[in-house]
């Protein structure tokens, strides 16, 4: 196995850190503002009438699973929209020229996402502070979960920036994509809830493991299996990694 050129890895971690945290009101605080208005329009309009799910208060509930929305949403949003920036502006040249090579690109711009989405799950939660309840039943347990599905959505936001050639094309892969399987993984309600047939399906998307999961660790309580949300996401990172390598390493998508 090739040595990993560690101080490269580094130096494009940076950018993509300092490109994030240059327009901070957008990328970190914009969020958070956003998770607020979620969290007023679904207490206003559903928690009058459905005081809680599971057994945990509706506001608390929705609460957990907009954090965790946030975090990973912002993750993959970091790491497509800045391979596309790359391939649009021809800097995308410079990242595939030695001495960086797959191993690099994906974990750079992979711990970029990762801690873009840190970022903004530390300033969402703070933001909700005043309106939800928190209590930490298994605290690694819920790091666990945080890395692996930033990582995770890291990686897709890669995969996704290969695919699109242009804003255009990674607008219609979030709208058709992620955010279905985000609003459809249960943050605003329990998947139980939903007909057998979607429960099912839900068994298939990565969201609901990160939803509820992340809200495992609150609130000790899941609609899933946890242990089988663990192997999905080890599992799925593995398996994403080695896809972009291959892909990285043929130049596809990102190579003219």
């Amino acid at each position: 196995m090739e040595d990993i050129n560690w101080y490269g890895t580094y130096s494009l971690t940076l950018r993509e850190v300092k490109r994030f945290l240059r327009v901070y009101h957008q990328t970190l605080i914009t969020p958070a503002v956003s998770a607020l208005i979620f969290l007023a329009v679904f207490a206003l309009a559903v928690g009058a009438r459905k005081h809680e799910i599971n057994g945990i208060k509706f506001i608390n509930f929705m609460g957990y699973g907009l954090i965790i929305m946030s975090i990973v949403q912002n993750a993959f949003g970091n790491s497509s929209s800045s391979l596309i920036m790359s391939k649009i502006i021809g800097y995308i040249s410079d990242i595939l020229t030695p001495p960086l090579g797959s191993k690099e690109i994906i974990i750079a711009f992979t711990l970029g996402a990762v801690l873009r989405g840190l970022m903004v799950g530390i300033i969402v939660t703070i933001s909700l502070m005043p309106f939800v309840e928190f209590t930490l039943y298994y605290p690694l347990l819920l790091a666990f979960y945080t890395l692996a599905s930033c990582m995770l959505l890291g990686k897709l936001g890669i995969l996704s920036g290969m695919i699109a050639n242009s804003f255009d094309q990674h607008s219609a892969i979030t709208s058709y994509l992620i955010t279905p399987l985000s609003f459809l993984s249960g943050t605003f309600y329990s998947v139980k809830d939903l007909p057998q047939i979607l429960q099912q399906i839900n068994l298939l998307n990565p969201f609901f493991y990160m939803i509820d999961g992340f809200r495992y660790c609150l609130t000790n309580k899941a609609d899933g299996n946890i242990i089988l949300g663990i192997v999905f996401l080890i599992t799925s990172n593995i398996v994403m990694y080695f896809v972009l390598e291959n892909l990285i390493d043929k130049g596809w998508r990102i190579k003219g």
